[in-house]
């Protein structure tokens, strides 16, 4: 599968373009474009980087795709559009390690439609450095009304 028009709009809003490079917390990585710690290339976003909103969309779709393929990947049960959509949304915000990982998946592989369970399972993902995060809080209940559509 791949994302939609739709799905990418989703993560778009949630990443907000930035097109210079910057540190969304004093310890995190360089960030560019709509959230991305790296370029198509594998180098690393660096202090002082900047690029332009269509460079910013091109990064966004190879990125993206790298997320589609991890879903596609770990998911081993049949998922609607915006199921997928939502997965890959959370994937590319936590990473493809931490999809692959989580009890998120786990439970989404044994029954896609638990959505009780997936929604408790998303909203374990609301921490940063463990302390609760109002925006993780928002996406990820904004991820969960996507999956369930």
């Amino acid at each position: 599968m791949e994302i939609s028009k739709e799905g990418l709009e989703h993560i778009k809003h949630w990443e907000q373009l930035r097109l210079n490079a910057y540190r969304p917390l004093p310890t995190d990585r360089w960030t560019i474009g709509y959230g991305n710690t790296f370029y198509k290339d594998g180098s690393p976003v660096k202090e002082g980087d900047v690029i332009t909103e269509e460079e910013a969309e091109e990064l966004l779709k190879v990125i993206v795709s790298r997320f589609e393929r991890g879903v596609n990947k770990y998911v081993t049960t049949r998922l609607n559009q915006n199921q997928f959509d939502s997965l890959v949304s959370f994937a590319y915000n936590v990473g493809l390690h931490n999809l692959k990982r989580s009890t998120l998946l786990k439970v989404i592989n044994n029954n896609p439609n638990d959505f009780a369970e997936i929604e408790r399972q998303f909203l374990r993902w609301v921490r940063h450095k463990g302390r609760v995060v109002k925006g993780l809080v928002n996406r990820r209940k904004s991820e969960v009304k996507v999956y369930r559509r």
